[in-house]
């Protein structure tokens, strides 16, 4: 995927991911804000990796949303708003949902995101990357 779904995705998972320092994070928070105005290098390129996310919902507990992210042997828990984005943003690229017995899973193995900054602040389209496999 390569649209801006596939941006708001890295841009979320990565402002998680231990693996990227504060200004890789900055800079696709304000990417994902629309603001493309930063100084940033010329060939910069950000990579965002996750080993899973598992998000959860519920039809009939309505205030549930959770979602767990797993970075190599560690992992992070989103809960209510920040775990709905998510949940939501992997709903529009297309991860599949499993539901059962009122839950709702929405789940992904093998992320990997690759985001050329120069090439989004372009505005012309282009500059983010996005693969992973289905976990369902």
């Amino acid at each position: 995927m390569s649209d801006s779904g596939a941006l708001a995705l890295a841009a979320i998972v990565g402002q998680l991911s231990p693996d990227l320092g504060d200004a890789d994070k900055q800079a696709l928070a304000k990417l994902l804000d629309g603001n493309t105005s930063f100084p940033s290098k010329k060939a910069e390129k950000i990579a965002v990796t996750a080993k899973a996310i598992k998000c959860h919902t519920s039809n009939i507990d309505l205030t549930a949303h959770d979602c767990t992210l797993t970075f190599g042997g560690k992992d992070t828990t989103l809960k209510g708003r920040a775990a709905h984005e998510l949940l939501a943003t992997l709903a529009e690229e297309g991860v599949e949902p499993d539901p059962g017995a009122g839950n709702v899973w929405y789940a992904l193995a093998n992320l990997d995101c690759e985001i050329d900054v120069a090439q989004v602040k372009d505005k012309a389209g282009g500059g983010v990357t996005c693969t992973f496999n289905s976990a369902n």
